[in-house]
């Protein structure tokens, strides 16, 4: 069997991993009822489903490591470059919401939320993003999806900017973002959703190979959710 052909069938099987966790999450998460705290459904079943993905992936690396010394960046690692990781992807991820935030309001194009703004459910919301949203995705998409990627597949390109192992992981995450039915078969997506979740997985990845921690791109990650979550919020108050 070749190497390329293995490598291949290594990523397939961990694209079927990272994609089908998350949907069998999600088929555990819809077995509860959550009226009675949650009835408009705004955070309950979402905290659910990322605290059963989070719990898989968590047992899966346990697992592997007690045969492979594989170092999945759980530790503080470099603190200085995580920091700034951190702080440079704020400063880029504001300078963003500025520039579609502001012409979304104008034009009057802004999200409506699938749920009333009660206090209940703004706070259920803003806190799943805040605590649940960045560590149990990138535990799952960078953590796990990068360390086992690069087992097998090396290499960078875009000058050794990126890495083959955080590209085909960030690609995976922009997948994870489509919406797949089998009873009837369906497919739904946003296409502007898929791409940022692309191109920000690649920061998120970046910064976990450069410091060797996965906390920095659960910060970043959780920031930029609550961040953008926060501001529609309010936009859509004030202009009521």
């Amino acid at each position: 069997m070749s190497k390329a052909f293995k490598s291949t069938s290594w990523v397939l099987i961990l694209t079927l991993l990272l994609l089908g966790v998350p949907m069998l999450a999600g088929a555990i998460a819809s077995a509860f009822d959550y009226e009675a705290f949650d009835p408009d459904g705004a955070f309950a079943w979402l905290y659910v489903h990322h605290l059963v993905q989070a719990f898989v992936f968590i047992l899966l690396i346990v697992a592997i490591r007690r045969f492979r010394n594989l170092d999945f960046g759980l530790g503080m690692g470099d603190v200085t470059v995580g920091v700034k990781c951190v702080l440079r992807f704020a400063l880029l991820f504001s300078l963003y919401l500025v520039v579609t935030l502001v012409p979304a309001v104008l034009m009057g194009l802004l999200p409506v939320f699938a749920y009333p703004l009660t206090p209940r459910n703004v706070l259920g919301y803003l806190s799943f993003q805040l605590l649940m949203s960045g560590p149990s995705e990138e535990l799952i998409f960078r953590a796990f999806a990068i360390t086992m990627l690069g087992t097998v597949v090396k290499g960078r390109f875009l000058s050794g900017k990126v890495s083959l192992a955080n590209f085909l992981a960030a690609l995976i995450f922009g997948l994870a973002h489509v919406s797949f039915s089998l009873a009837p078969f369906s497919v739904s997506f946003s296409i502007p959703q898929v791409l940022l979740s692309v191109v920000f997985g690649l920061f998120y990845g970046d910064c976990y190979e450069k410091s060797g921690s996965v906390l920095y791109p659960m910060i970043m990650h959780s920031f930029g959710n609550v961040a953008t979550v926060g501001l529609t919020l309010i936009a859509t108050v004030l202009i009521r």
